[in-house]
């Protein structure tokens, strides 16, 4: 039944659905880029922002929202960039950025792109702060591989609808864990398809294989030192807490003391960001 769905070149198929996405604007690239440059500048992080007048304009409201608390208003992306800090600008300039490019796609009956965004962007941000408290490699890229580890999802219900359709059936009928669901209906894992397009879009390869490994991440094959972890393992603690709110998931990272206070920080600024998305 759900085997009559599965079709040779899915994955191909798939992966061509990129080209029916809206293409990411040059400063949405540029801000992509420099992830791969621990050392970029303030000025750089500003000069980007500000070419892009509906990209500048949503970080001064972010800036400006509650969830800073500023006395005076801040009028300049420069001002913001020298008050957040370069990670916490760019995250937030990616954030909104993503979230807003593909409301107007067609995609299958079903899919909701509110809830596909919010939960992109919940993911990134806790990822992201979780990678402050604890040793993991390659922190700098928690929020892009929290913000996209659920891209594969966006391409089935966009170039395989029907088979979005059927994984969701299936998923209220089974026993089946969603690997074995995708993997009877597609013939690959959603994880892999969602890291093959990161491939293809040149971003860093820590990014993609924590992505693909986001589900088992006792598969991971990044090599970590003691009381070290691997990026794959926040992103799937961060994508597991926003979908269930169920603090064990955290456990593995030893921050229990913590916790409390990052979920606090967390929440704040999710809101800020969602009332802006």
């Amino acid at each position: 039944m759900a085997a009559s769905l599965i079709q040779p070149n899915a994955i191909d198929l798939a992966l061509g659905t990129l080209s029916k996405l809206p293409p990411f604007s040059p400063t949405l690239n540029r801000l992509l880029g420099t992830l791969s440059h621990e050392d970029v500048s303030l000025a750089k992080i500003s000069d980007l922002i500000e070419k892009d007048p509906v990209l500048a304009g949503n970080v001064l409201g972010l800036v400006n929202s509650a969830l800073y608390g500023r006395r005076g208003r801040v009028n300049s992306v420069r001002h913001a960039v020298s008050l957040l800090g370069v990670s916490k600008l760019r995250n937030a300039a990616l954030g909104m950025s993503v979230t807003r490019l593909w409301g107007k796609v067609r995609t299958a009956p079903g899919w909701s792109m509110v809830n596909f965004n919010q939960h992109a962007i919940a993911s990134a941000i806790l990822a992201d702060l979780l990678c402050q408290e604890a040793s993991v490699v390659y922190p700098e890229g928690a929020f892009v591989a929290g913000l996209l580890h659920d891209l594969g999802k966006l391409l089935v219900a966009v170039g395989l609808p029907d088979s979005y359709v059927e994984i969701g059936r299936l998923s209220g009928l089974s026993g089946q864990t969603a690997e074995q669901i995708e993997m009877d209906v597609l013939g690959f894992r959603i994880a892999d398809l969602s890291a093959e397009a990161l491939r293809t879009w040149n971003l860093p390869e820590q990014i993609q294989v924590a992505v693909r490994y986001h589900e088992c991440p006792e598969a991971d094959p990044t090599l970590v030192g003691q009381d070290e972890f691997p990026l794959s393992r926040v992103i799937g603690a961060a994508h597991r807490y926003t979908d269930q709110s169920d603090e064990n998931v955290f456990e593995f990272l030893g921050i229990d003391l913590e916790l409390p206070r990052l979920l606090i920080e967390f929440h704040k600024e999710y809101e800020s960001i969602r009332e802006l998305l």
